[in-house]
């Protein structure tokens, strides 16, 4: 997803978009891969000092709930990134940097034929570990 596009599905969901909520996701379109509330405040800090977590993580909720975000839960924090505006496919994490990298593979043939008469309504495959990088370091 790219900025511009965030911004118009915040206000095709009627939400207005402040400098502050714009600010905040111009750090998700320049980051890379998959950032803590805590990032995002140390990018706000000297812009908007005495920002609150609460403030944060409002708007992080709120752009999740609108889909302009993903989220996903690492070394018991909730992490967040652009949603992927492309087909449908799922993750690699790595657990020290938030980096992604696209799967192409689904399990879901299988896990549909093992589950018969099942109903399911949907799925998220995350596969967590250390990109090259970080396995260097």
């Amino acid at each position: 997803m790219k900025l511009n596009d965030a911004l118009q599905q915040l206000k095709s969901h009627g939400y207005k978009t402040t400098a502050k909520r714009k600010d905040m996701l111009a750090f998700f379109a320049e980051a890379d891969g998959y950032r803590t509330a805590k990032d995002l405040i140390g990018y706000m800090e000297p812009t908007y000092a005495g920002i609150s977590y609460d403030t944060v993580y409002r708007n992080l909720h709120l752009f999740h709930d609108v889909g302009v975000l993903e989220a996903t839960e690492l070394n018991g924090e909730k992490h967040f990134r652009f949603s992927c505006s492309h087909r449908h496919h799922h993750h690699f994490i790595c657990k020290d940097c938030g980096k992604t990298k696209t799967l192409d593979i689904c399990p879901m043939d299988e896990i549909r034929q093992s589950l018969g008469n099942y109903a399911i309504e949907g799925h998220k495959l995350e596969v967590y570990g250390l990109c090259p990088v970080c396995q260097e370091g």
